[in-house]
Order: C-alpha cells, then sequence, then structure tokens
C-alpha cells in the first residue's frame, strides 16, 4: 500500500497503472483535510533536514540504509517533548502505566 495526499499526479491513470504493475494499492487522505498528513510530512520534514540534506549518496542501497537507520533512531531513541520527554517506542507504555 502507498498512502498519498489528494494531489493531482496521484490521482491520475497513469499513477494508477504504476502502482498496478507494482502490485500495490493507493491509498488517498480524505480531500481538502490537510491533517490527514500532518505527522508523516512533519516526520519526512526532520528526516530530510536532519539526514538527507546533511550527506551525499552515492546510490540507492546507501539512501535505503540511511533512512533505515533514522527510522530506527526516531523510533527507538529520539525524545520527543509532545509525547512527554521520552521516545515513540516507549510512549505507549507511559501511556498504559
Amino acid at each position: 500500500m502507498l498512502h498519498s495526499d489528494q494531489a493531482f499526479q496521484y490521482n491520475i491513470q497513469t499513477y494508477a497503472k504504476h502502482l498496478e504493475m507494482k502490485k500495490m494499492i493507493g491509498s488517498h487522505s480524505r480531500r481538502g483535510n490537510c491533517f490527514d498528513n500532518a505527522s508523516i510530512k512533519s516526520f519526512f520534514s526532520r528526516l530530510k533536514m536532519e539526514k538527507l540534506y546533511l550527506e551525499k549518496l552515492q546510490n540507492l542501497g546507501e539512501a535505503r540504509s540511511k533512512i533505515t537507520n533514522y527510522i530506527s533512531f526516531y523510533t527507538e531513541e529520539h525524545i520527543q517533548n509532545k509525547l512527554g520527554y521520552v521516545s515513540p517506542i516507549e510512549f505507549p507504555n507511559n501511556v498504559a502505566a
């Protein structure tokens, strides 16, 4: 599944056929509701600013590795004010306690 917003490029037949060729299903946020994607847009902004823009990536394999490592760091170690100063992986435990 590949989720996107309602931008025109995600609603054209060429895009739908490409997803079908890749055996993927398209998913869209609700029309006119920018809040549906706010958290993921925030994450991707941080990923780009804190990792991808700071390094020259040589190839797709290196990009995949850097992104995977950043996702692990972000979910397991990155302390977040909005979560009560814990990492995202720790947050559910704190809420349940």
